[in-house]
């Protein structure tokens, strides 16, 4: 057997190639793809096999799945482009012939949320329904760390800001959705899953302030705003102006309950409680 996992150079998927290797996969049965290879060294020297891949690139994705018995594409992070390079992997695998299963991280609710971040997922959804190729479907929610790596900017300002509201999001740690994806890519059967993977328990902002402000013994406060004023605001801090709109977009899709998932799939697939809203805070409060 041999599995791909591109996208490897990325937090997600360095995550991956971790929890395949603790559930005993042979190194050599393993192979990384990523652009910066020189990321993978490490992996390189455990006997992963390393390749340089670019999800634009036919070629080098064509090499990359050569041999290939089990597949992860981990989505792209380009927002724009995302649907004609998963074209590309998901091509690749279906000239491979080969390949008995292709696992994608998707959103979760994809086939029922309103966020434009799903736009390219649902496309990419269907491409692979399209493509003939064995697929399961790992619909993650958001990870932690999108607002643990946030820490530092949100203690100076004393505040988070956002539109979600009230509305919930089962988040869960970018290792959890990494050990789930790689017990579905060990295990057989699972072509035509669709897995909606979030969080045991859903938070709110107002909770994650909370949270915060446990952990650090500094007061933070929630600060909800309308949408617009929201992605103003991102864009003065120096995101780019379109994606600073799907971050607010996003906002919403949260107050609606977009990101809510409540099939307990995650915990089930990585055989504990997921990782907890107070247990990240912690840990990245102690790291900061």
């Amino acid at each position: 057997m041999s599995i791909v996992v591109t996208g490897a150079t990325g937090h997600l998927g360095r995550h991956v190639l971790e929890a395949l290797l603790e559930r005993n996969v042979p190194a050599g049965d393993i192979v990384a793809a990523g652009r910066s290879v020189d990321k993978l060294a490490d992996f390189a020297a455990k006997g992963v096999s390393v390749v340089s891949v670019d999800y634009s690139d036919a070629a080098s994705v064509a090499t990359a799945l050569k041999g290939a018995t089990r597949v992860l594409l981990i989505s792209g992070s380009e927002v724009g482009q995302r649907v004609e390079q998963h074209r590309t992997v998901i091509e690749a695998a279906k000239a491979e012939g080969g390949v008995e299963l292709l696992a994608y991280t998707s959103i979760a609710n994809a086939d029922t949320t309103g966020m434009k971040l799903a736009d390219e997922h649902k496309a990419t959804e269907e491409l692979l329904r399209e493509s003939g190729v064995p697929f399961v479907l790992l619909r993650n929610g958001w990870y932690l760390e999108n607002y643990t790596e946030q820490l530092p900017g949100t203690l100076a300002q004393g505040a988070i800001a956002g539109s979600a509201g009230d509305g919930k999001v089962s988040g869960a740690s970018r290792q959890d959705y990494a050990q789930a994806a790689a017990a579905v890519l060990v295990a057989d059967g699972q072509a035509g899953k669709v897995y909606e993977l979030g969080g045991d328990h859903a938070f709110s902002m107002a909770d994650l302030a909370a949270e915060i402000t446990a952990a650090t013994g500094t007061d933070i406060s929630y600060n909800n705003m309308p949408s617009d004023d929201y992605a103003g605001l991102l864009a003065q801090v120096g995101v780019p102006q379109a994606f600073a709109e799907i971050l607010a977009d996003s906002d919403l899709g949260i107050a609606r309950g977009d990101l809510l998932v409540s099939t307990g799939d995650l915990q089930k697939l990585i055989g504990r409680p997921t990782t907890s809203l107070a247990e990240a805070v912690r840990s990245a409060t102690a790291s900061a």
